[in-house]
């Protein structure tokens, strides 16, 4: 995994240049107008990102068109499902805590209301009215 993918996609124009391509390549001119940025600004951003792997330029008579390398996108794919599913474990393991920890709730009874907590909120009262 490059860090410099993890970097270019960190800053928040460059993220959404590379969500604008998703759809397909496109000249320079069009990312600066749908995004509302600067042509240089876009240009840069594009720079950054071509330089991490992300996008690759094509020569098409007077243009230039950016679209998404998919290789790139691929290894931080890769790279990203090792932490997947080391999440999907740690969250395996805690809905089974909670469904433990349901279990051993004691259920409310018909009379019960939870007026315990009441009473103690009106003692925790009563000592700051003091």
């Amino acid at each position: 995994m490059n860090p410099r993918t993890l970097a270019a996609l960190g800053e928040p124009n460059r993220l959404r240049i590379v969500e604008l391509l998703r759809a397909g390549p496109r000249p320079v001119n069009d990312i600066h107008a749908r995004l509302r940025l600067k042509q240089s600004q876009a240009s840069q951003h594009l720079k950054v990102l071509k330089e991490a792997g992300l996008v690759e330029v094509e020569r098409r008579a007077q243009q230039r068109l950016y679209g998404l390398r998919g290789e790139a996108l691929r290894e931080l794919h890769d790279w990203l499902a090792g932490y997947r599913r080391v999440w999907e474990h740690r969250f395996e393991a805690l809905d089974d805590v909670v469904e433990e920890l349901k279990q051993k709730e004691p259920s409310n009874g018909a009379g019960d209301n939870g007026s315990d907590c009441d009473e103690e909120r009106d003692d925790r009262g009563a000592d700051e009215r003091s």
